[in-house]
């Protein structure tokens, strides 16, 4: 059983920045596939970005040079880097493990004011 805790989530003003955590136990991190996906209202759930075992990252189109996600095997803990943030990002934003099984994160807060 994989248990995956996120954090980080908040109010912030349009142009500024957030980061997430996602702190994972349980599992095998080093091995997993991870990353964050996040649902506006009224929207459907969409990648935002996903990081490998070995640390290869891809992003969505959207979010592509304003957000980075990175892991720290060591804390088995993945974040996500969001700069430049816009009023489009404001959603709730989950964290996904994916090794033999997939599990979600409850999900954390973004709220962008414009």
């Amino acid at each position: 059983q994989v248990q995956l805790v996120e954090s980080g989530g908040g109010l912030v003003q349009a142009g500024g920045s957030l980061r997430l955590a996602c702190a994972a136990s349980g599992g095998s991190f080093a091995n997993a596939h991870m990353g964050w996906y996040r649902q506006a209202p009224g929207k459907e759930r969409e990648l935002v970005a996903g990081i490998s075992f070995s640390g290869s990252a891809n992003y969505a189109d959207s979010v592509k040079g304003r957000f980075i996600i990175f892991r720290d095997n060591a804390k088995t803990t993945i974040f996500l880097q969001m700069s430049s943030l816009n009023y489009e990002d404001t959603a709730v934003y989950y964290c996904y493990y994916n090794y033999d099984y997939e599990y979600w994160g409850q999900g954390t807060q973004v709220t962008v004011s414009s």
